[in-house]
């Protein structure tokens, strides 16, 4: 069975006549629904690739890649942070691993969980990381979070999601860390601008 790896170290009626609507009015009405056209797409949350396998046995390398491009992706956007104790105060104990490379050292939350859309999808499919808190501070404990930090609706036992393409566009890498309460400070700065898509400011 695949499993997200823990290793210390690493180098989504009609209307009555009386009211008829005027045709000035129809077309705003019109131009209204088309901007609220509802773009959300089906999405689901594995912890393993063996989850994905089970819901897609003729698939099993998409599954695979898809776990692949989350892993990439979380290691290229997750928050960092310059100590053990600042990551593990967001995300909760044993919940970090310490990575180095050409940067230096530096401390990130593992990857709890990956979201994929369109998996059998003719075109490309998509995927991406999720992360999750058990700490006690955290203002999205027991919720999937994005690296940008977007919450998902529900508690992590949710895996059936509707979700907007943008959930799944390219995220900029981070290249500096963060102090304690950083990442919980910009996802509720995130939730009170109703799911912005404005950089959450830990980026390179």
């Amino acid at each position: 069975m695949t499993t997200i790896k823990r290793t210390r170290q690493i180098n989504l009626p009609s209307m009555r006549k009386a009211f008829a609507v005027k045709p000035l009015a129809l077309g705003v009405a019109s131009v209204f629904l088309s901007a609220c056209a509802d773009d959300r797409q089906p999405a689901k949350v594995y912890t393993s690739v063996d989850d994905c396998n089970q819901d897609y046995p003729d698939a099993q390398q998409q599954c695979q890649a898809a776990y692949q491009q989350a892993v990439e992706e979380a290691a290229r956007t997750s928050p960092k942070f310059s100590s053990e104790n600042d990551c593990e105060y967001e995300f909760g104990p044993n919940q970090c691993r310490q990575v180095t490379n050409n940067s230096g050292s530096f401390f990130m939350p593992f990857m709890a969980g990956y979201m994929v859309s369109q998996l059998l999808s003719p075109r490309s499919y998509y995927s991406q990381p999720l992360f999750t808190s058990y700490s006690p501070y955290s203002s999205f404990r027991s919720r999937w979070v994005t690296a940008d930090g977007h919450i998902f609706d529900g508690d992590i036992r949710k895996r059936n999601y509707r979700v907007s393409p943008k959930r799944f566009k390219p995220k900029p890498t981070v290249t500096r860390t963060m102090s304690r309460g950083g990442f919980g400070s910009s996802v509720r700065a995130k939730s009170s601008w109703g799911g912005s898509s404005r950089s959450s400011g830990w980026g390179g």
